[in-house]
């Protein structure tokens, strides 16, 4: 995708200017995580070293829940993204809120610095997993999941098809490609060309999945978007560069459905598709979508794109 590939150019010119590598190990429980990060750009060259690194206040297996705050978080990946390189920034702040809060890489393989670009369906299988054991970890009835992108859209799979229903409380999406995406309609146009989808599957079958038209969204979308019982919150900016048309993040109208246009909040921020996990006004938004009772205005600040 032509944002990502960008993405790469930056991370290799980034990766000159790197220093101080090293991962530190919080305790015995607590799985070797990296520093907190500015952008996704940042997190993806620190990560380039060690692809498995936890993100800052992630993944401590002795971390129970306080009565505050009694669902942990489970932290969901975008497309070609790691974890530590999509949450190096929220994952400390959701765990400084007092959040215990999960993160790990499915849809590629393991240790490798690319992941989430599996068949949706299988990352989603994996990622239920993950949370089974997050909840048996916790002693937690229900865990909420924070998604970016193909992470926004795929835990929806889990609660359709693999009993994810009874196990989650909130679904919060950002930049969700909820439809899927036409990337301006190059997509769209590339997946139409014979031997072009079949070549993308090799390396990247979550592209396939997200195109706008697949068997595997139509099939998602069928029968409604959302269940009772699940609070969806979807956070999405004007300037998404990857889910295009930017709409198409938002789910149907309903009573547990809030969509949330990043610049209706704060119309100075630009954050693209790539900078909205690092984002200080949709990191707001995100702990008052899992916390509503004591939702606070988050302070509206300039933010630029990550790719201009």
């Amino acid at each position: 995708m032509g944002a990502m590939g960008r993405r790469f150019v930056l991370v290799v010119a980034a990766s000159v200017a790197l220093v101080g590598l090293g991962a530190g190990v919080a305790s015995a429980e607590q799985e070797p995580s990296g520093p907190v990060q500015p952008n996704i750009l940042a997190a993806a060259v620190y990560s380039l070293a060690d692809p498995t690194l936890a993100p800052p206040g992630a993944n401590d297996w002795g971390c129970r829940p306080s009565s505050a705050h009694p669902d942990p978080v489970l932290l969901s990946n975008g497309t070609t993204a790691n974890a530590y390189e999509n949450w190096a920034s929220l994952s400390q702040r959701l765990a400084s809120a007092g959040y215990c809060v999960f993160a790990g890489n499915f849809g590629g393989a393991p240790g490798a610095f690319l992941q989430t670009v599996g068949p949706v369906a299988d990352t989603a299988k994996a990622l239920a997993s993950f949370g089974d054991r997050i909840l048996a970890a916790t002693g937690a009835a229900k865990l909420d999941v924070v998604g970016h992108s193909q992470g926004g859209m795929n835990v929806r799979y889990w609660i359709k098809y693999l009993g994810g229903s009874d196990k989650i409380s909130r679904v919060v999406g950002l930049s969700p490609s909820n439809h899927g995406t036409d990337l301006f309609g190059l997509l769209s146009t590339l997946e139409m060309v014979p031997g072009v989808p079949a070549a993308l599957g090799t390396v990247c079958q979550a592209c396939n999945d997200q195109a706008v038209g697949s068997g595997f969204l139509a099939d998602l979308n069928a029968g409604g978007e959302t269940v009772p019982g699940i609070q969806y919150t979807v956070i999405q900016t004007r300037y998404d560069d990857v889910v295009t048309p930017y709409a198409s993040a938002f789910l149907a109208p309903g009573p547990n459905v809030r969509n949330i246009l990043l610049q209706n909040v704060c119309g100075l921020d630009f954050t693209d598709h790539l900078g909205i996990t690092y984002d200080p006004v949709a990191a707001g938004l995100v702990l008052n979508a899992l916390d509503p009772a004591h939702a606070k205005t988050p302070p509206c600040v300039p933010v630029a794109p990550v790719i201009s």
